[in-house]
């Protein structure tokens, strides 16, 4: 009998057979996130109701030495939650109940896998509402956020995940139940919280989370800009900002990008736009209102050829619904794409668009652009068709030039979206052998076995065990192969 086979017997007996998933058929249920370019189907699939099922089943897993790796709703866009063939899925979508909503401390507990978007609905009642807001949100869970310490639209104004996280219960990869801050504003102590979320799933599994709740706006007011090129909407972008205006929200969207969402969801965007800005602020309304005239005023000056006030919720509904659908929708333009994410100065948009649409022209590629305008956190969609013989490659070329070009104007590898499979090539570039070896002395210190989702953020795996030391050019040929 093999460690699986014997870890399989064990958990079906400790928590029932309807836990356990071992069918080769509906293991392949599970064989990626959203990232479908990557694909492995797992050795076995554990379905926990709570936290001491998920503890039992890592306390299982390292008795026997058989890695694991957590998923929540499976809508990450990284591979950061692609299985391990000879290893465990652990499945947190049944753990979904919302613990307790205490509008007077302003947080909310809730298990890993609760909906983003579930959170506000519970919230909404007494005033408040979850602030961070992943396109996904309608299906996407607290648990996977935490871990990619997810951003979205709104993250110009109210920050990343862990600006709203105050504390987690996780299963260490010993198995343990530990608890990690608290419901204090701060705890006292190394920030060992802040460094569990986004660390993809590699120092533990969140089985429940302490979240910020924020008090609903007074007033919300949405615009829509309509630019003839993508440099004019960069440059009202550049133009709020400098005027000391931080709006909740600016989105932008390029030609092949509105033409996608016109075709998934019929969101009316103005024609012949080369470019749109969603921009939306909220506030106090006579600060809304002071900040929305100057908002105007700016894109008018950088181009604007048509402005759109949101009258009512439905008509803002359906300004979002078109950004927050274009990574779906890019299907109905395209079989197959690459959905990158990365990070540059917002003042560098306009360069960078030109050389992405001039490496894509090159390669006879087509690049659709979405993303948060606001901090310069880049999603560009290579589209490509991969029974076109030669096509699928020319599409990981132009995604690789788009990384190495953020890196080259002093951004990142990535801004919300995570490492996981997809981008761990990337580190070296970014980060020297030193940074990454410090990188992997705190992961070794949770997860000294290297069990928990092994394979993912570092370029290759390496033993816990090995003493750090400074590797010199003649150790290897590449930083790469260092780690």
């Amino acid at each position: 009998m093999t460690p699986l086979q014997e870890l399989a017997a064990t958990l079906r007996a400790a928590l029932g057979a309807d836990r356990i998933v071992d069918d080769r058929q509906e293991l392949r249920t599970y064989e990626c996130d959203g990232l479908a370019h990557y694909k492995v189907t797992p050795g076995l699939v554990v379905l926990p109701r709570d936290a001491q099922e998920c503890a039992l089943t890592v306390r299982a897993c390292t008795a026997l030495g058989v890695p694991f790796v957590a998923r929540g709703s499976g809508t990450g866009l990284s591979g950061g939650a692609l299985p391990h063939a000879e290893g465990v899925l652990v499945v947190t979508s049944r753990m979904r109940e919302i613990v307790e909503v205490a509008p007077a401390d302003e947080r909310a507990v809730v298990e890993p896998g609760v909906i983003n978007l579930h959170v506000t609905k519970a919230a909404t009642p007494h005033g408040y509402y979850y602030a961070p807001d992943p396109s996904s949100q309608q299906i996407c869970s607290i648990g996977g956020n935490v871990a990619e310490n997810s951003g979205g639209a709104h993250c110009l104004k109210y920050g990343f995940t862990t600006n709203h996280v105050l504390g987690a219960q996780i299963v260490t990869p010993d198995g343990d139940l530990v608890e990690l801050g608290g419901a204090a504003p701060d705890t006292p102590g190394y920030d060992l919280l802040g460094a569990f979320v986004g660390s993809e799933g590699t120092l533990g599994i969140a089985t429940r989370v302490t979240v910020r709740l924020t008090r609903l706006p007074e007033s919300v007011r949405t615009l829509l800009a309509a630019f003839a090129t993508t440099d004019q909407a960069g440059a009202a972008t550049s133009a709020i900002i400098a005027a000391g205006v931080v709006p909740a929200a600016i989105e932008m969207m390029d030609a092949l990008a509105i033409e996608a969402a016109e075709a998934a969801v019929a969101c009316g965007y103005p024609s012949g736009a080369g470019a749109v800005l969603i921009v939306e602020l909220d506030g106090p309304a006579a600060e809304v209102a002071a900040q929305f005239a100057q908002v105007t005023a700016l894109c008018e000056a950088n181009g604007a050829f048509e402005l759109r006030i949101a009258a009512d919720d439905a008509e803002r509904a359906l300004f979002w619904k078109g950004r927050k659908s274009a990574f779906a929708a890019v299907g109905r333009i395209s079989p197959d794409y690459i959905v990158q994410d990365g990070v540059i100065p917002r003042t560098a948009l306009p360069e960078v668009l030109h050389r992405i649409g001039e490496v894509a022209a090159a390669h006879g590629v087509r690049v659709a652009n979405v993303f948060h305008a606001g901090d310069g956190n880049l999603h560009p969609l290579v589209l490509f068709d991969a029974a076109v013989e030669g096509e699928a490659e020319r599409a990981e070329t132009v995604s690789g030039a788009i990384i190495d070009l953020c890196i080259e104007y002093g951004g990142s590898i990535t801004g919300e979206h995570g490492v996981g499979t997809d981008k761990a090539k990337y580190m070296p570039r970014m980060f020297t052998g030193d940074d990454l070896e410090t990188m992997h002395l705190l992961r070794c210190a949770f997860d000294p076995a290297g069990l928990a989702n092994p394979g993912k953020v570092f370029p290759t795996p390496r033993l816990c065990g090995e003493v750090p030391r400074r590797h010199s050019a003649s150790d290897a040929p590449a930083a790469a192969e260092i780690f």
